[in-house]
């Protein structure tokens, strides 16, 4: 079975994603709808990542502002966890931010995700605080040469 792949997300996909978002957090997670979507929206790169049947499973969104590129919005669905959805659509993300010059990316992870980012090379800085009512903590990448800071 061939790994999982990620691209960058067209108008046409937009339904399939707020779908997919809509059910993971508002749903699965109880995240208010109206801060589940917001304006940086209209203006990050989304990528999202395919199943055998063709449906969105997971996505994610970048958000590039200056020299700062944040990664958000990560969400796979349940089926989906752990068959390398997510990371595929991480690893596209990397290249994106660095597609636009950014050395380092920022996310703010849920607490039980802070492992899966971990083995993506991301580092915790900071502490644990709430965002939507769900335990966090931000983490940081470099992006660039060598295994720590690869693409």
């Amino acid at each position: 079975m061939p790994s999982p792949t990620a691209q960058v997300a067209t108008p046409a996909d937009w339904p399939e994603v707020a779908d997919l978002r809509t059910r993971v957090f508002v749903v699965e997670q109880g995240v208010p709808p109206e801060i589940e979507r917001d304006d940086a929206d209209a203006t990050a790169v989304h990528v999202l990542s395919r199943d055998d049947a063709g449906r969105v499973v997971a996505t994610g969104r970048l958000v590039v502002d200056g020299g700062t590129a944040r990664i958000g919005r990560m969400a796979a669905v349940a089926e989906a966890r752990g068959r390398g959805h997510g990371a595929a659509v991480l690893a596209e993300l990397h290249r994106q931010a660095a597609g636009c010059g950014a050395t380092e990316v920022e996310l703010h992870a849920q607490l039980p995700a802070r492992r899966f980012y971990e083995r993506a090379g991301y580092t915790a800085v900071g502490e644990i605080y709430e965002e939507a009512g769900i335990a966090h903590v931000t983490m940081r990448r470099r992006l660039g040469k060598g295994p720590a800071g690869s693409v």
